[in-house]
């Protein structure tokens, strides 16, 4: 469960990111969270990780008060998010079966456990075959599938996905959003920021609107609402 109460992130000389801003969402939901450029929506995804702090308001995940959590057990909350960015953020230097063995070795899994549960993410995401290849010998929309494998494989219970199709092509864009539908099937809690609007029309989840700091909509089934 995430809850806000009453949040309010201010950056350098006053500017409020976000204004006040109070939501719940609850374990095993789906929801995009939309708005233009400057709406609020990576603040509130980087407060969720605990990269910020808010200036005032509450934030609490799964029982925990971020507000109080001391930084060296910041690692160890990070630890149960998975999250999936727009540039994939893969290790370069390192095959898909390493980028994924990374995610385990962090929280350290055993080996004989990673054995199995690397492959199997790797399975879920179609990429069995290609556990030996690099990054670099991907498509964009192979490196993504990567970063979802790697955002699954310790079964967090939160994933956060910002902007994950925004340098896909309609295609993977929808393969995509299926395997983070169906990580959600399986009881992962999944907030997606996006722009995609046909993707948030079509999939019809619950779907946060931001404009300027605050949440101007939340529907529980609906569309992208353009706030111009």
């Amino acid at each position: 469960m995430i809850e806000l109460k009453d949040v309010t992130k201010e950056y350098s000389k006053g500017v409020a990111a976000l204004n006040g801003v109070s939501v719940k969402i609850e374990q095993g939901e789906f929801v995009f969270i939309v708005g233009d450029s400057g709406s609020g929506k990576s603040t509130l995804i980087k407060l969720i990780m605990k990269e910020l702090d808010p200036t005032s308001g509450t934030i609490i995940v799964n029982g925990q008060n971020l507000n109080r959590m001391k930084h060296r057990h910041i690692p160890k909350y990070r630890r149960g998010l998975g999250v999936v960015f727009q540039d994939f953020r893969l290790l370069k230097d390192r095959n898909i079966y390493e980028n994924i063995a990374f995610a385990q070795r962090v929280v350290e899994t055993p080996t004989r456990v990673m054995k199995k549960k690397v492959p199997a993410a790797l399975s879920l995401v179609g990429l069995a075959q290609k556990y030996k290849m690099f990054p670099k010998e991907l498509s964009g929309g192979e490196q993504q599938r990567v970063a979802i494998a790697r955002a699954i494989v310790n079964e967090p219970s939160i994933l956060l996905a910002d902007e994950p199709t925004g340098n896909l092509d309609p295609t993977n864009s929808w393969e995509i959003m299926q395997l983070l539908e169906e990580a959600n099937q399986r009881g992962t809690t999944v907030l997606v920021v996006t722009h995609n609007q046909e993707i948030v029309n079509e999939m019809q989840k619950r779907v946060i609107t931001m404009k300027k700091g605050v949440i101007v909509s939340d529907e529980k089934k609906g569309g992208y609402i353009n706030e111009d």
